[in-house]
């Protein structure tokens, strides 16, 4: 969590710094959250034009299904662990967040993801043909049933939820160059992947895997040193 913060500062004032630092505040700097935490969330909403959105409650959004009017309106998206549970196809929820944005605007960007340095190497979705689905509890778990569009019916057991059984359920597991690939297939051609330790400010990444990036349009991909 600090390491998100860290990010978004760093990339829109080019320094680090805590929420209490953005001073005065910046009302002209307008973005959204996606389920982020609250301990973050809140007070953020009271240095920038920051407003949290949920899924399944309001203030509402669905990333695969923006509303035209909100397309390049937003300074930053801050999107933490997420889109690992968006329904397929995946590449819609990467173009959307790329249409919200400025020319130039920061995402903020956090998945599990697997197999850091590696080329080449696919997303593992779990459910690739998901269309007409349900989930239901089982004696011995949960089950879900799916339907494609084809007709055919299709059964899947040992669901894997974070935050929860039945709550949010994990559709894929990302590379990261699958990850990479569908951010630059989107638009986003500058991306960030900060996977340095800065232990001044207590952000520690012992291994190179599901750490978090920024990306936005207009410079070469790169990867942040150690701080």
């Amino acid at each position: 969590m600090r390491s998100i913060i860290q990010i978004l500062t760093t990339e829109l004032f080019e320094r680090s710094l805590s929420i209490s630092q953005i001073s005065p505040p910046r009302p002209d700097i307008l973005g959204i959250g996606m389920s982020c935490w609250d301990g973050y969330a809140i007070p953020l909403a009271h240095r920038l034009a920051y407003k949290n959105t949920y899924y399944h409650q309001a203030p509402h959004l669905d990333i695969t299904n923006i509303e035209s009017s909100m397309e390049g309106t937003l300074d930053f998206i801050l999107s933490t662990d997420v889109f690992e549970h968006v329904e397929p196809p995946v590449s819609r929820a990467f173009e959307n967040a790329r249409k919200l944005l400025k020319p130039g605007g920061v995402f903020v960007f956090s998945v599990p993801f697997t197999h850091p340095g590696e080329d080449m190497v696919p997303t593992q979705e779990h459910f690739p043909d998901l269309n007409d689905y349900s989930i239901e509890k089982t004696p011995t778990g949960y089950q879900l049933k799916n339907t494609t569009r084809s007709g055919d019916v299709q059964y899947f057991n040992d669901l894997v939820f974070h935050g929860g059984p039945g709550s949010t359920l994990e559709m894929r597991v990302f590379s990261e160059s699958s990850m990479l690939h569908e951010l630059a297939k989107a638009g986003f051609d500058d991306i960030t992947i900060y996977s340095g330790s800065d232990l001044r400010h207590g952000i520690y990444w012992p291994h190179k895997w599901s750490v978090p990036l920024s990306a936005r349009a207009g410079r070469k991909t790169k990867m942040a040193p150690d701080l």
